[in-house]
């Protein structure tokens, strides 16, 4: 299973190698340079934030569009990017004042057309939902309007990120996992991983940095290790180790000095 770590900073990209990143488009949407990328790298929409503070999507899809295909020549190494999907949290569909149905609907939508408008770029279809059978709904929406998730690289699966350890989310991605499907799971922790990571093509998370909130500095410019590269990089290969060696994550794997920055 390939792992993107998630980072805040999008200077990261220039001085991390052999490791797949993963950057929200909120972080690079309003610098006038964007960093040369040394690795590979993925774009999250940033769905999650967009919706909670606007109740919906402020950027449009034109828009995207063209800041996507910045990111990719500017950037570089881009290995695919979020759509601007609909999440189905509870409190998002208070926010948006819609209906799971509605959200699976113009999340299908979107892909559509950022792929009528941007062909090249390697847009990654999301199912959203909230039950096992609200996500093999939006699954009948992307086959009605085209779309063999079978035949795709990778497929998302949304909402999930804050229920990621429940017995729900495990028959979700078993579900789709049995279907042949190349799951991307997003935001799954390490308790998320410890039941279901063999279901998975690949994951992301930056639940580091939550963890490095509530442990001092490494050196006298950070007070936590909260943003610090090298608590990043040694959480993510002590995650790398485990995997490789016993197909599954440690419940909390502690930071060790195995960073390897450019």
């Amino acid at each position: 299973m390939k792992f993107f770590l998630g980072i805040h900073q999008p200077i990261w990209l220039t001085r991390v190698r052999d490791i797949p990143l993963l950057v929200s488009h909120r972080r690079l949407g309003h610098r006038r340079t964007l960093p040369r990328s040394v690795t590979e790298w993925a774009l999250d929409s940033g769905g999650f934030t967009e919706l909670q503070l606007h109740g919906h999507w402020q950027t449009n899809e034109k828009d995207y569009v063209q800041a996507v295909r910045r990111y990719a020549d500017e950037i570089g190494n881009l290995a695919w990017a979020a759509p601007q999907d609909w999440m189905c949290e509870q409190s998002i569909l208070k926010r948006t004042g819609l209906t799971v149905r509605e959200h699976q609907r113009r999340t299908v939508r979107n892909l559509v057309r950022l792929r009528e408008l941007a062909p090249e770029v390697p847009w990654v279809p999301t199912l959203q939902g909230w039950k096992l059978s609200d996500y093999e709904r939006c699954a009948d929406l992307y086959h009605r309007a085209g779309i063999d998730l079978a035949a795709e690289p990778l497929v998302g699966i949304g909402t999930v990120c804050r229920r990621q350890s429940s017995a729900d989310v495990e028959l979700i991605m078993r579900t789709f996992a049995t279907r042949n499907l190349n799951l991307h799971g997003f935001g799954i922790k390490i308790t998320g991983l410890n039941r279901y990571a063999e279901t998975l093509s690949s994951s992301d998370s930056m639940s580091w940095s939550r963890r490095g909130r509530y442990i001092p500095g490494c050196g006298p410019s950070h007070r936590t290790e909260s943003n610090c590269l090298r608590f990043a990089l040694s959480w993510y290969r002590r995650i790398q180790t485990t995997l490789g060696s016993t197909g599954l994550p440690a419940d909390d794997p502690s930071p060790e000095p195995l960073a390897r920055v450019a």
